[in-house]
């Protein structure tokens, strides 16, 4: 990167200092002078051209292009101000600190609309509860008086809604003797609490085909059994509650058909035959498990050209046979339906299975099959931000900010940065919404007019992609390069409500697997051989880590500083053929890393690892590989939302330490974006963890493993406890903060070294526990993460390897173990700086500066001082 002294001048110096941000910005060549233009002159001239309008009833923005000549593909481009930008962990304290600003975040968010509404609604409400039930006397009192004139076929659809109707209001109506004919009831939008009360009056109505109580409290209170007990005193129940009831008929098609209504309720016709000239059929979201049913044949409805299956289940069928299905439908020219979904998780698979359509949800199936797309996300609904009345600006805008977020991470010749960072557009560019057919594209972008990056300055730059129009929406495509290899259709969940049922039938899939996984044991070891010399000499060692080197004293060691002479070389480098041949070692060579122990100490494999062992041992948290097993993830999310249960996540970089870029949180939306930084897992988190004083903890342990196959391990007598700074609480904003949730303080933080027995002593005290119990445990369950190793890689076997690990365990409130991760060549920076008192063993004090001594004895002398074989 070129640095013109005196900084950007001319168009040649932007060139040459941002070429390379240019090109992986995808800005077209022919833009790179108007660019430099408006960024030099700070040009944001984009209200000249678009205008924000609400949509969604205030609760969403769009973008629309209003100038009156039309705009060409990549004819021009805008710049677009970031409005806030932060690292992931300072966001609550900058909204809380920058004057305005979460003012202004709530606005653009729209998370702020209800404080906005008039102080009038309230007062109004006691007129109008009077007036109402005025108004609910009057209407039946009027449908009455039709009865009697006409009789009671007159009177068999009934609407009385946003009446305050409560449930003595509406016994005292008494309805069924009013109007014995009934087939259609709606009691929308009022008061209704008591299913019971509600029930017993409702099972008089012999005929009633379709009963709505939507907006009511009863629906709190309405589960399965309550609508079974309904459908049950009424056979005749086609719909319930906008649902289809496994009743249904040819009456609940002409009812969605637009056939049925108030006007022609459909009574004492044959509905079969009624249906013979539908050609609109829009089934979305009536909770449908099956078509299978006489009403929905082509006989029954040969006209049907356009067919809405979205938000259904149909999950009595299967892929194949619902295809099968309207397949036959021969005049289906257009389809909706979820992708993925009932019909399959592959749009092309879709329109070559049904070769009558044209439009599938509302795309051309040729252009489908021509460009292979394999979903089709352009008619989703959008996943709004949803808030309590009460629920500060703050929390609110915490929580619908990752509807919004972009992120980029700065970089320099001689590193990247280990934390990403975050931003929201300004008004203009946080209303563009979502296409898969977009007509713009956004690209953060660096602009260093000192060309330097302490100068830079950052952007996002609009430009468009298609020609444009007068009243045209503008679009993006929120994953942007990111097809269904990357899990493209999975990854629209943070902006979209995506079907619910594919996922959680993807993830009741992976849970079966798990659950049928058993593995077989593993053999303990006979001791492996010492490596002491007959004639006594050392064995030489070649270590690039300075606390081996300064602590290692045992007479049986020297240091040597030629790889090439030493016996044993002990790295904190990964060691692979490449290097071996670089720095000249032979197999005859020890190394303190067994092959492929990436196994264990890459969080995802470790993950694989422990569940193809073991499915899903109580020690071991639900773990997803979000790069593989996203649908999966959000199937779990969906079943533990579903069940109101906890639903707290943890993710992890697949191989970063300290906690980099590792975030808790609840929010469904953040888990899929924070993907963006970099793979990770997303583990369930220990919402309920043991607590020493009111803090977290966690316990370091160091496993010595001589031998894979047979498996042979050791545990050091003394352990480590980490400790977090702050109270433990899972209140919201407690999340963004490191010292409540995160106890590794080495690193950031303050940290507070605690001695080990006198923790022990306190726990013990504080809860009432023995420590010996929960040690045993803990042991046991380290046996059978290294047995899962051994089981499904037993390639990590090798006869020149020794190596140290780091396991990390923590506690739950029930004082069981979890596993957190498993650490290569850990950090020993404590055990060579504090004499500890063992607490298991003997007892006997271990001296810090002894601990590469016994370490070593352990490992390659076959000694067992301080160390306990597991």
């Amino acid at each position: 990167m070129a640095n013109p002294a005196g900084g950007i001048q001319t168009f040649e110096d932007f060139v040459k200092v941002h070429g390379l941000l240019l090109a992986a910005a995808g800005i077209p060549n022919s833009l790179y002078r108007k660019l430099f233009e408006k960024l030099s002159t700070e040009t944001f001239d984009g209200g000249n051209y678009f205008q924000v309008e609400p949509v969604e009833d205030g609760r969403q923005r769009r973008l629309v292009f209003t100038a009156s000549d039309s705009m060409g593909q990549e004819s021009n481009i805008f710049l677009v101000d970031h409005a806030f930008s932060f690292r992931l962990s300072d966001a609550p304290k900058q909204l809380q600190e920058v004057p305005g600003l979460v003012e202004r975040m709530a606005s653009l968010m729209c998370v702020d609309i209800d404080l906005n509404s008039d102080v009038e609604d309230a007062d109004n409400d006691g007129c109008e509860s009077n007036n109402n039930k005025l108004g609910v006397m009057e209407i039946v009192e009027r449908e009455v008086q039709k009865v009697k004139k006409e009789g009671p076929e007159a009177v068999v659809w009934l609407e009385l809604e946003d009446l305050d109707i409560d449930d003595d209001l509406f016994l005292s109506l008494d309805l069924p003797n009013k109007f014995p004919g009934l087939i259609a009831l709606s009691l929308c939008d009022n008061k209704l609490k008591s299913p019971e009360t509600i029930i017993n009056e409702i099972v008089k109505f012999k005929h009633l085909k379709a009963l709505w109580l939507n907006n009511n409290p009863i629906l709190q209170n309405f589960d399965d059994s309550v609508a079974e007990a309904v459908i049950h005193n009424c056979p005749s129940l086609e719909i319930l509650n906008s649902s289809f009831t496994r009743n249904y008929a040819g009456w609940a098609f002409g009812f969605c058909g637009g056939i049925y209504d108030e006007e022609n309720p459909g009574c004492g016709l044959d509905a079969d035959r009624s249906l013979q000239g539908l050609t609109s059929l829009d089934l979305s979201n009536r909770h449908i498990y099956s078509l299978q049913n006489k009403a929905f044949s082509p006989e029954a409805m040969p006209s049907l050209s356009y067919l809405n299956l979205r938000g259904n289940p149909l999950n009595d069928h299967s892929v194949f046979d619902l295809r099968e299905l309207l397949k036959v439908f021969t005049s289906l020219n257009a389809l909706e339906v979820d992708i993925p979904g009932p019909l399959g998780d592959n749009a092309v698979e879709i329109a070559e299975s049904i070769p009558s359509l044209s439009l599938l949800n509302s795309v051309n199936t040729t252009k489908i099959l021509e460009s292979g797309k394999g979903v089709i996300d352009s008619v989703l609904p959008p996943r709004l931000p949803e808030w309590a009345a009460d629920e500060p600006l703050l929390d609110r805008v915490l929580n619908a900010m990752w509807l919004y977020l972009m992120s980029y991470r700065l970089a320099d010749e001689e590193k990247i940065d280990e934390t990403s960072i975050w931003y929201v557009m300004d008004e203009l560019g946080s209303a563009l919404r979502h296409s898969d057919e977009p007509n713009f594209r956004v690209s953060p972008f660096l602009y260093m007019p000192e060309g330097t990056l302490e100068s830079a300055v950052s952007f996002t730059i609009l430009w468009p992609t298609k020609n444009v129009h007068y009243g045209d929406e503008c679009t993006r495509d929120y994953l942007f390069g990111i097809g269904e290899e990357k899990q493209r259709s999975a990854r629209l969940t943070a902006w979209f409500h995506t079907p619910h049922q594919y996922f959680i039938r993807e993830y009741e899939k992976h849970w079966q697997n798990l659950r049928s996984t058993s593995s077989s044991l593993v053999n303990k070891a006979s001791t492996t051989c010492s490596l002491v010399r007959s004639d006594g000499r050392p064995l030489q060692v070649y270590t690039d880590i300075p606390s081996v080197e300064e602590f290692l004293t045992h007479p049986g060691f020297v240091i040597t500083k030629d790889p090439k002479k030493a016996d044993i070389v002990w790295t904190s480098m990964q060691v692979d053929e490449e290097t071996r041949k670089a720095i000249g070692l032979n197999d005859q060579q020890y190394i303190n890393q067994f092959p492929f122990e990436a196994c264990l100490v890459m969080k995802h494999h470790l993950a694989e690892t422990v569940q193809k062992a073991y499915g899903s041992p109580e020690w071991f948290q639900p773990t997803y590989n979000l790069e593989t097993q996203l649908t999966q993830f959000i199937g779990d999310y969906y079943v533990r939302e579903n069940d109101k249960t906890d639903n707290l996540w943890i993710l992890k970089p697949w191989n970063m330490a300290r906690t980099i870029d590792t975030t808790v949180t609840g929010n469904l939306s953040a888990i899929i974006r924070l993907m963006e930084t970099g793979p990770k897992i997303c583990q369930k988190y220990i919402e309920q963890p043991a607590l020493f004083k009111g803090r977290k903890f966690d316990i370091r342990y160091i496993v010595l493993v001589r031998s894979i196959s047979p498996l042979e391990l050791f545990i050091t007598d003394v352990f480590w406890v980490r400790l977090a700074n702050n109270t433990y609480t899972l209140d919201k904003k407690s999340l963004y903060e490191y010292e409540t949730h995160f106890t590794v303080m080495n690193y950031r933080g303050t940290l507070n070294h605690m001695n080990t027995p006198e923790f022990v002593k306190e726990f013990e005290q504080e809860h009432q526990v023995k420590w010996v119990e929960i040690h045993s445990r803990v042991k046991q369950m380290i046996r059978k993460v290294f047995e899962s190793a051994a089981l499904v890689h037993p390639e990590m076997h090798s006869p020149t390897a020794r190596a140290m690990y780091g396991v990390d365990v923590m506690l739950d409130s029930s004082f069981k173990p979890k596993l957190l991760e498993v650490t290569y060549c850990p950090d020993c920076t404590r055990a060579c700086k504090y004499d500890m008192e063992a607490v298991m063993g003997g007892g006997e004090i271990v001296k810090a500066r002894d601990f590469y001594n016994y370490i070593f004895d352990c490992l390659f002398l076959n000694e067992t001082a301080h160390v306990s074989p597991l």
